[in-house]
């Protein structure tokens, strides 16, 4: 693992975790992540216009992706399993090519700056549901505090959820560009309520402007990477983009 070996947790403050020279690399990687061209992301899709339907939603998008449905329901869709993890088995870990590897415990999260935010989920089996009201940590903070390498390009993230019979773990990826948007969140609650647990509780990634396979339920660990490394879905046929104004569920 690259950068300083001692991690944020067991007791330890972030503050006391740096060297002076990793509040400089903080520095520089917010920075650099202010200067990033968004639009440069997905370069298969610049230049085409985004299709769906009905008025535009904040980002300039129709509010229904081509494809979708409105449901006031939330379905749920998992691997076969509902892993229940107590708030004090609950720990988040942090690592790959960054300068201060963490493991949080469910206190030291929730002692992280919260922020709340209504945002719509857009599930590749063809559903939308509108206006959630979430509240949780941006993933943002997280990758601010970790201090990525300068080479760093990919996110993976794992869930506590295995698939049925074997020890294969849901793991989803995303471009560190999607990944450190405003509304990407790991939420612990949903129209003011806990986020239930068949939705992921006690914490969540939701990724409002992809397809919600890339927001790990049950969310584990988060590792920073120099390389693309395809997720559970991504390896079966799913699209490695998943951009839902675009019909980008599967690979081609």
């Amino acid at each position: 693992m690259a950068g300083d070996s001692k991690g944020i947790g067991g007791g330890d403050s972030i503050r006391s975790a740096e060297k002076p020279d990793l509040v400089e690399r903080r520095q520089k990687y917010i920075q650099r992540q202010i200067e990033l061209d968004k639009r440069a992301v997905n370069v298969q899709f610049r230049g085409r216009q985004p299709e769906g339907r009905g008025p535009l939603n904040r980002d300039g998008m129709p509010k229904l992706p081509v494809g979708q449905h409105e449901v006031s329901n939330w379905p749920v869709l998992d691997l076969g399993e509902q892993p229940n993890i107590s708030l004090d088995q609950w720990r988040l870990e942090v690592g790959g090519h960054v300068g201060i590897p963490a493991m949080f415990t469910w206190q030291q999260f929730m002692a992280l700056p919260q922020v709340e935010d209504v945002s719509d989920f857009h599930c590749v089996t063809t559903w939308s549901r509108y206006d959630n009201h979430w509240r949780g940590v941006r993933f943002r903070t997280i990758a601010e505090l970790a201090v990525p390498d300068d080479d760093v390009r990919f996110v993976l993230c794992t869930g506590h959820d295995f698939m049925p019979g074997t020890h294969i773990p849901y793991t989803t990826n995303l471009p560190i560009e999607r990944a450190i948007e405003d509304d990407v969140l790991l939420v612990h609650t949903w129209e003011g309520k806990p986020l239930p647990r068949e939705h992921g509780g006690p914490c969540r990634i939701i990724t409002p402007k992809l397809y919600a396979w890339k927001g790990a339920k049950w969310i584990r660990k988060i590792e920073f990477l120099r390389d693309d490394r395809k997720g559970f879905w991504e390896v079966r046929g799913y699209s490695n983009t998943a951009e839902p104004w675009f019909d980008d569920r599967y690979a081609t």
